[in-house]
């Protein structure tokens, strides 16, 4: 039996520290006692953005000021086949009331959750770990040790997520690098990431690769890391990076860069366009700041990467 498509919209509530909120569901409801994202059906007439206003003042008694567009996924139950529209909710006005739920609990992102997790909202979990800022290395440029002393700074200014990209190092100066800063990245709690070569990130046991482009557009399958991203340009790479299950894009450029004088950059406008809709998080790429990170992600963007802007003072 085919099931009809349901739009549903579900919020993310953020606390400054991370932490988002979750919904235990009711003894009469389906999936009763399952922890959900809150949230609700999409009815005729209303954009996903305002049924998440009307559910959200409906379900907790909250006032939504502010709130993102995120991520969307589809999921088939056995009772209906649903297309989420996730939005990070990061400002409201009223006290939190569970209204429908049994209870409700803030969870840290890097620790465990509450069971069972509705199916549909168990993915986002993952996606809610995955740090904010990217930092890329530049040590073929700073040098190896100055590379590291920066990391060194960039990691005591809270960086948690680092890819080393490092095409113009030799072999053994780029595993150097790696297995140096893995350590220094493990220590903070962080995840490292090995652009284009799945042999060093195999030996050292980093966090996982990340592809270019055009190792993404040939892959047919996703590799088999814990943490797997790719760089994108156009809707079609970040479309297949969908379709292998990757945990994160970078897309870009968002903005002139000094890394490639002339190319036009995207704008927030086509930044939001080519991201929108996306199951997984998308992080902006290309001119950023620390100071650009509320932009990038009222255009959709879970965060930005940068290589001068997170190296030349701490990241957001």
């Amino acid at each position: 039996m085919t099931c009809k498509l349901v739009d549903v919209s579900a919020g993310v509530l953020l606390q400054e520290d991370g932490c988002y909120l979750l919904g235990q569901r009711a003894p009469d409801t389906v999936y009763a006692g399952y922890w959900e994202f809150p949230g609700g059906k999409v009815e005729p007439g209303e954009t996903p953005a305002q049924a998440l206003c009307r559910e959200l003042e409906e379900e907790l008694g909250i006032r939504v000021t502010q709130l993102r567009p995120w991520l969307r996924r589809e999921h088939l139950y056995e009772h209906a086949h649903v297309r989420l529209h996730f939005f990070e909710v990061v400002a409201w006005e009223g006290e939190l009331d569970a209204k429908v739920h049994s209870a409700l609990a803030w969870v840290p992102p890097e620790g465990p959750t509450r069971a069972p997790m509705l199916p549909a909202n168990g993915p986002i979990l993952k996606a809610l770990r995955l740090p904010r800022t990217m930092g890329i290395t530049q040590a073929a440029v700073l040098g190896v040790e100055q590379q590291l002393a920066a990391l060194d700074r960039a990691l005591a200014a809270g960086l948690r997520l680092v890819q080393v990209r490092e095409a113009a190092l030799d072999a053994a100066a780029r595993a150097y690098l790696a297995r140096e800063a893995l350590v220094r990245v493990r220590a903070h709690r962080g995840l490292l990431l090995v652009n284009s070569d799945l042999e060093l990130a195999r030996r050292l046991d980093a966090d996982g690769v990340h592809l270019p482009a055009h190792m993404l557009m040939a892959a047919e399958g996703r590799p088999d890391f814990a943490w797997v991203g790719a760089s994108c340009h156009t809707r079609a790479e970040l479309e297949h990076a969908a379709a292998l299950g990757l945990d994160y894009a970078l897309l870009g450029p968002a903005q002139p860069t000094l890394s490639h004088p002339g190319q036009p950059a995207l704008g927030w406008e086509a930044f939001a366009h080519r991201v929108a809709g996306l199951p997984m998080p998308v992080l902006a790429l290309g001119g950023l700041r620390a100071s650009d990170m509320g932009r990038a992600r009222d255009a959709g963007a879970h965060g930005i990467a940068a290589i001068r802007g997170v190296w030349e003072r701490p990241p957001a």
